[in-house]
């Protein structure tokens, strides 16, 4: 199942709404103080609008009453100052919370990027980019405005609800409990709202997803689009995906209309019921006039309050939802690394000679199989041993799907192995961490990946370490110099997302460069030469021999040129190294190597190597 087919699914199961937000509670605790503080600002600040009805009960039954002009100024006065308080107050609590909120939404967005870099390629491989895009952006949005507001805001409301009640009960308890009749009813009607909607609030998150995924995908791939003519097909499923969330988001609006028509309306029955009520009592003289006034006021203060329910409780469902997106990405295990900080050791220098001494790259009954794989299904790798010497040179070849990638990338532990063992000189690198490892290994992919920076920043992320001369001897050995001379500002032009300005060739002699800058003690190569042409593929090759000389490499080779640059070949066939030698050697020797790198069948002439 998908990552986004799984994130559809998780509704089904039953949730609670707050112990999904109480997850929050670890960000927020640094800002607690304010945070509280705000909410309690706040509540003294509704609380001014129970004061008004009192100071209008005093006006009325007093200076009104008594025809004393100066009282009723008096009395306009105070309501003047209560209500600047009160806007006072609220200023306070937005400046309260503003900043310290967007600190949590800060360090929430740090913490989801750095778990989503330490996650396995694995992980990257099940997810859609448009996925984590969203919950690392609208849904960080939708809590924050939670937290500075809807919290604060359920928190003001029902305490102001709970006050005011009791202020009505206070000035007339029969009045009173004409209008905390409908509580009940409205109580039950909002558990059924929270319990539909809730699910609703998820499916239109996790559509919004969706639909990132497929702008994210059709802007990176705007090239093959154009040259296909696809553009229709395109807008076709991103129209379908934005009918589907269309649909979803007016659902959550037709539900929203209903909570809303029902927590506006009863409140409003019975409290025209009161008035009548509270209007004959008045006209029977049992109830004076200035205490009608502020009940009706009091009730009318908390019209809002009551009304703002469905709102918070949609809010409150939709941070929920937008919690559990978010905790779903940080609740995946990040691999275990082996504690004590484990170092690889130096390499023992060779006498007399350039290239390393050591152990060199060792595999030692090397089992994978993909963690998702369905049971029982064969493992990609199954018992490879193979032994690359100190400062030696080995080709992997093998056919298309035979695991000659992944076999590489065990080597960095992109991929962790499922048994067996990998050394460096000796060294077993699952007793080392993956920085550690990595320090010492450098890679080149044959699909290169540049990032929006600069020539020389894309390089030197090769190695934390490197300066301008060594960018400059990566740049001569990928024979990349002369193209980078010729760019508007050199080595400091910025080549654009996904290096998408350069050519296929020249960011693979980019990628090359910045494997090579920092002089790794072992250099893995996954066919880094197929987007060359064969005059600079010749000058690189020649190029690289140096580098070669001084490093222990491992290269996946497609080509007889690339096999060139190797001492010895490795066939990887059936998940097994099936023959290991030279290439002289394996085209006079073994019928699949001879095939693979001459296109000729074991019933055909042979060709002598040189």
């Amino acid at each position: 199942m998908s990552a986004s087919a799984e994130a559809q699914a998780a509704p089904a199961r039953k949730r609670s709404v707050v112990r999904s937000l109480l997850r929050l509670w670890p960000y927020v605790r640094p800002v607690r103080a304010r945070v509280f503080g705000a909410a309690a600002v706040a509540v003294a600040g509704s609380s001014m609008s129970l004061v008004m009805p009192l100071v209008l009960k005093w006006i009325v039954d007093g200076p009104v009453s008594d025809g004393d002009e100066a009282g009723v100024w008096l009395g306009g006065a105070l309501l003047l100052g209560v209500g600047l308080f009160e806007a006072g107050l609220f200023g306070l609590r937005r400046w309260l919370v503003a900043r310290p909120l967007a600190g949590v939404e800060a360090a929430m967005r740090s913490e989801l990027y750095r778990h989503v870099q330490r996650l396995p390629v694995t992980f990257h491989d099940r997810w859609p980019t448009g996925q984590l895009l969203s919950r690392g952006t609208g849904d960080l949005q939708l809590l924050r405005q939670f937290l500075a507001f809807g919290l604060t805001f359920l928190i003001v409301n029902s305490t102001t609800i709970l006050i005011g009640f009791g202020v009505l009960l206070v000035q007339d308890w029969t009045l009173g409990l004409v209008l905390i009749a409908p509580v009940v009813p409205l109580i039950a009607l909002s558990w059924v709202f929270e319990s539909r909607f809730s699910v609703v609030a998820r499916r239109a998150q996790d559509q919004m997803g969706d639909l990132t995924t497929v702008v994210e995908e059709s802007i990176l791939g705007i090239r093959i689009i154009k040259g296909f003519g696809r553009h229709r097909s395109q807008a076709e499923a991103f129209r379908v995906l934005s009918h589907r969330l269309m649909d979803t988001e007016l659902h959550k609006a037709r539900l929203l209309a209903a909570i809303w028509l029902v927590i506006a309306s009863l409140p409003e029955l019975f409290l025209g019921a009161a008035l009548v009520l509270g209007v004959d009592r008045v006209a029977d003289g049992d109830l004076t006039a200035g205490t009608l006034v502020a009940f009706m006021t009091t009730a009318m203060a908390l019209r809002w309050p009551v009304e703002s329910i469905g709102f918070l409780l949609a809010l409150t469902n939709e941070s929920a939802a937008a919690t559990d997106r978010f905790f779903e990405v940080l609740d995946e295990p990040v691999p275990a690394e082996p504690a004590g900080g484990a170092r690889l050791p130096a390499a023992p220098a060779a006498p007399g000679r350039g290239a390393p001494a050591g152990d060199g790259i060792r595999f030692t009954d090397v089992v994978f199989r993909y963690p998702d794989s369905p049971p029982g299904s064969p493992p990609v790798l199954d018992g490879v041993n193979l032994h690359v010497a100190p400062g030696e040179t080995m080709a992997l070849v093998g056919g298309t799907g035979s695991g000659k990638t992944t076999l590489v990338t065990l080597l960095p532990r992109l991929h962790e192995v499922t048994s067996g063992r990998i050394t460096l000189d000796g060294t077993d690198i699952a007793g080392l961490s993956r920085h550690e490892v990595r320090r010492h290994v450098a890679m080149a992919f044959e699909e290169p990946t540049l990032f929006s920076a600069s020539v020389a920043e894309n390089v030197l992320m090769g190695a934390a370490e490197a300066d301008r001369d060594d960018l400059a001897r990566a740049l001569r050995t990928s024979q990349s110099e002369g193209f980078v001379r010729a760019l508007p500002e050199g080595e400091d032009t910025q080549v654009g997302e996904q290096g998408l300005s350069l050519s296929g060739g020249q960011r693979q002699r980019l990628a090359l460069a910045r494997a090579v800058v920092g002089r790794p003690r072992f250099l893995v190569l996954d066919d880094p030469l197929s987007a060359l042409d064969v005059h600079t593929e010749a000058r690189v090759e020649a190029a690289l021999r140096d580098v070669l000389a001084t490093t222990t490499a491992l290269v996946v080779a497609h080509r007889p040129s690339t096999v060139q640059l190797a001492d010895r070949v490795a066939l990887l066939s059936g998940g097994r190294i099936a023959a290991v030698g030279t290439h002289a050697e394996l085209l006079h020797t073994n019928a699949e190597y001879r095939h693979l790198m001459t296109g000729r069948h074991a019933e055909q002439p042979e060709v002598s190597a040189r």
